[in-house]
């Protein structure tokens, strides 16, 4: 049996990376816009923000491990 050789895995890394972190990013972006018209729907997004960033650190960061 051989074994499969694995090449550059940059673009992986980056990916996992970009699903970490990219979607809190966009939501905090989202309620600093929303603050000034709805300050109750921009908290939300903080927290759903925190909650994204911190389940997507635990799972893509052992994944990464």
């Amino acid at each position: 049996m051989t074994t499969l050789e694995v090449g550059n895995l940059g673009g992986l890394v980056f990916f996992f990376i970009l699903i970490m972190v990219g979607p809190p990013i966009l939501l905090s972006l989202f309620g600093l816009i929303v603050r000034k018209n709805n300050p109750k729907a921009a908290k939300v997004l903080f927290i759903l923000a925190g909650l994204y960033l911190l389940v997507g650190l635990g799972i893509c960061g052992s994944l990464m491990m």
